[in-house]
């Protein structure tokens, strides 16, 4: 879905399908995506403005039953959550003949337009959003719902740096409504891809079984890219790319970016593990580890300001100890310089 909850610049005028949709007034189109549209509503019970996603099957009516269980099944997955960094679903229903679902009306962009603009995201900014989503996840997975299609257009960032994540549509869910045995033979190939290419678990490529750890899979990509500003994997033909994912290892994130420090290297890697087992276990444990490395940066920073320091230098082997290293090195220098020098004199 292109900018979900915010008007896109380049989206042409549309008509309105209506003036209202269920007790929702609508206004404006807000963008478009595979199963329809978003537009701008008005709750007059509540008194407040929301995004209303219309369900619309397109041209291809081979696939409307298909598309139409991931409408309804987007809202039973993220209806039965509430976490600031998930989007709100207030209402979903079908009223004379148009099936809709009412939810939070977010304010900023997605993480895909984000860097198809050319954001680089510093280090940190970069911990704090995937910590955030990791936490987002760790919650869904406790409330059995496994999304499977983490990528940057499903992560909406707010003016304010919150990360919110969306579309929850092949998410797997306790009370989703998907036909397993069709969504299986479909999962691959024939334009029928149950995912995003780029930002697949190895084992979604394969077309397997998948758990929660698919999810810590596929954040760890769209970390890759957030450090590095490149997927970690990338080719134009979509069997070439599967096999990518499945059989080769991608490069260290600091072998992209030397400023990367090698402990959230190890971060993004550990993630991104071939064999779920060797993955972090949750992730619930991912968010652990993002929070263990924002600590110690703060700490850092925290000595520093102690210390008078306004550098915000931070070393690739991330120890707090390197400046004082450096001190002692310098006047280890300085001492044999003059050592050197009174014996050249004698």
């Amino acid at each position: 879905m292109q900018n979900n909850f915010l008007s896109t610049p380049n989206a042409p005028p549309a008509a309105l399908p209506s003036k209202r949709v269920g007790r929702f007034y609508l206004s404006e189109r807000l963008g478009m995506g595979s199963n329809g549209a978003v537009y701008l509503g008005h709750d007059p019970v509540i008194d407040r403005d929301v995004a209303i996603k219309i369900f619309s099957a397109g041209n291809n009516a081979a696939d409307k039953k298909q598309r139409e269980q991931q409408f309804i099944n987007e809202a039973r997955a993220a209806g039965r959550l509430s976490h600031p960094n998930i989007v709100t679903i207030f209402d979903a229903s079908s009223e004379g003949g148009t099936t809709f679902i009412a939810m939070e009306f977010l304010q900023g962009k997605d993480l895909r337009h984000i860097l198809a603009d050319g954001k680089q995201f510093d280090i940190i900014e970069t911990a704090n959003i995937i910590q955030k989503i990791a936490e987002a996840l760790a919650y869904a997975h406790s409330n059995g719902v496994i999304h499977r299609d983490i990528k940057p257009a499903n992560i909406f960032v707010l003016p304010n740096q919150q990360p919110k994540v969306v579309d929850f549509g092949i998410a797997r869910a306790p009370n989703r409504v998907l036909d397993e045995t069709r969504e299986q033979a479909h999962t691959l190939f024939n334009n029928n891809i149950l995912g995003t290419p780029n930002y697949m678990s190895p084992e979604q490529a394969n077309g397997k079984p998948v758990n929660a750890l698919t999810d810590v899979y596929s954040l760890g990509t769209v970390m890759y890219e957030m450090l590095t500003g490149q997927k970690p994997f990338q080719s134009q033909d979509v069997d070439k790319l599967l096999q990518q994912i499945v059989n080769k290892v991608a490069k260290y994130p600091s072998e992209i970016r030397p400023g990367i420090p090698d402990s959230l290297s190890k971060i993004v890697m550990k993630a991104m593990q071939k064999d779920p087992a060797a993955r972090y276990e949750s992730a619930a444990e991912m968010s652990l580890a993002l929070e263990k490395f924002l600590e110690r940066d703060r700490k850092l920073k925290r000595k520093r300001q102690k210390q008078g320091s306004d550098t915000s230098d931070y070393s690739n082997d991330d120890s707090p100890h390197v400046g004082s290293w450096l001190s002692w090195a310098a006047l280890i220098a300085a001492v044999v310089g003059v050592a050197a020098y009174l014996i050249h004199r004698i």
